[in-house]
């Protein structure tokens, strides 16, 4: 009889540490701590990469790094037949807004003005429509000129992904040729294309120096922008003053500080 009331004790004691670990392991999984001993409740709460130890993110962790360059051969994902088949609702959507602002869609001042902010919006992001292949084409040269060239106070104009929003400001691009060149307007036009659509500065300047890079091969690229993000003037902090500077420096203009300080001497003389 007591060895019986001893087992019991032994498994209720038991099943009361069980619980426990239980319940720590879910507060620890919900604390996003990573601590050893953790229950299966615990684990099971984590991702299957994590779980199994292979690595593998889940959708939404910052596993894009290798993806978020565009190639500048880069199809196009909006054509000119697109635009006309998604500009009426486009239009709607912006009649929903006004409704929602509490505005009169059917006023006089605007009843047009869904159809003018759809086309608008079209023209905002219209790099969606082009490809970089296509303006350079035509525009690389053979020569034998291996010193750097720069073009500098390239204006920008783009929209902010997060909130829709402008953005502004000017553009410096600096390559060191490698026997190839390319037609000086041809840089700005890469800058348009990539600027007209919805971005964030930091990925705009990168695209910028992926795209001549690829195109010429040259030794290498530095690209610098400074731009004002309506989101921070007009908007949250609201400092009208501020800018943003963003750089990247590839091939020797990253490998060799003087060439990339003779680059941003230039820029800024």
């Amino acid at each position: 009889m007591e060895r019986a009331k001893l087992r019991q004790g032994e498994q209720e004691d038991a099943a009361a540490a069980a619980a426990a670990a239980v319940a720590g392991g879910e507060q620890h999984s919900l604390n996003g701590h990573c601590e050893g001993g953790r229950s299966k409740v615990a684990r099971c709460r984590e991702s299957p990469g994590e779980a199994s130890g292979s690595g593998a993110r889940t959708p939404g962790q910052s596993g894009h790094s290798s993806s978020v360059m565009e190639s500048w051969k880069e199809e196009r994902t909006r054509s000119v037949e697109d635009n006309e088949m998604s500009l009426p609702s486009i239009a709607a959507a912006y009649t929903t807004i006004l409704r929602g602002l509490g505005e009169d869609p059917q006023r006089q001042g605007l009843l047009k003005t869904p159809w003018r902010a759809a086309t608008a919006m079209q023209f905002f992001t219209k790099g969606y429509q082009e490809k970089i292949i296509d303006v350079l084409n035509d525009a690389i040269f053979d020569e034998d000129h291996d010193e750097m060239v720069i073009v500098k106070d390239i204006d920008m104009f783009s929209m902010c992904e997060h909130h829709l929003v402008p953005i502004f400001g000017r553009v410096h691009i600096g390559y060191l040729p490698n026997k190839r060149v390319l037609g000086l307007s041809k840089l700005a036009r890469i800058v348009e294309i990539y600027s007209r659509r919805l971005q964030v500065q930091e990925r705009l300047t990168k695209q910028i120096a992926v795209a001549i890079t690829e195109a010429l091969q040259p030794a290498g690229v530095g690209v610098v922008i400074e731009a004002t993000h309506m989101c921070m003037v007009m908007r949250g902090v609201q400092k009208m003053n501020s800018k943003t500077v963003t750089s990247t420096m590839l091939g020797v203009f990253r490998e060799d500080p003087k060439t990339r300080d003779e680059f941003l001497t230039l820029i800024r003389s």
